[in-house]
């Protein structure tokens, strides 16, 4: 781990939420006022079938990517590291402090279950009906988990907001400019 105040950013939720459209906004908040910064959508790390034997939900594999691709951005020099994704644990949060060697500190974005279902919905199209059906019947008890676990610094409701002012919203619970 570092001892230098660096940590991670983990935006923490369950599906639909608006993890993903929150990260790309930091992203071009954080570029707006020039800070370093690079962002990592957990699904990308781990998006492999079949799974290993060794690896049946491709956790050591995402940890492995994840501290490559890190590593590997952390060559360009300092910069602020933000993630979505989801940690319904504090194993989870720990396998990804040391992977990346950074404390985690995340907050959780909530949605209700009809702005959720909206969004799920219009993220696939009618030939993805499978995954739709998949991550609707999941969303509600994968919320409860992640209350449950209580594991986050903050919680931001995402209804009524628009994803580049959740992004603001994040940012400033950091303490990090949002060129507001």
């Amino acid at each position: 781990m570092t001892n230098d105040g660096e940590y991670a950013i983990f935006l923490n939720g369950s599906y639909g939420v608006g993890k993903s459209a929150t990260l790309d906004h930091i992203g071009d908040l954080l570029a707006g006022v020039g800070q370093p910064f690079t962002l990592m959508d957990v699904d990308w790390y781990h998006r492999s079938w079949p799974p290993a034997d060794f690896d049946k939900g491709n956790k050591i594999i995402e940890a492995k990517n994840m501290a490559a691709a890190w590593g590997n951005f952390r060559t360009a020099g300092p910069r602020q590291l933000v993630i979505s994704g989801v940690i319904a644990s504090e194993q989870e949060r720990d396998r990804y402090s040391q992977a990346l060697r950074l404390p985690v500190r995340s907050v959780r974005l909530v949605a209700t279950g009809p702005v959720t279902e909206a969004r799920l919905r219009s993220r696939y199209t009618e030939t993805q009906n499978a995954k739709y059906d998949w991550h609707a019947t999941r969303y509600q008890v994968l919320s409860e988990r992640l209350a449950q676990a209580d594991l986050d610094e903050a919680i931001i409701r995402t209804d009524s907001l628009r994803p580049i002012d959740v992004a603001a919203e994040v940012l400033r619970h950091f303490g990090l400019p949002a060129g507001d």
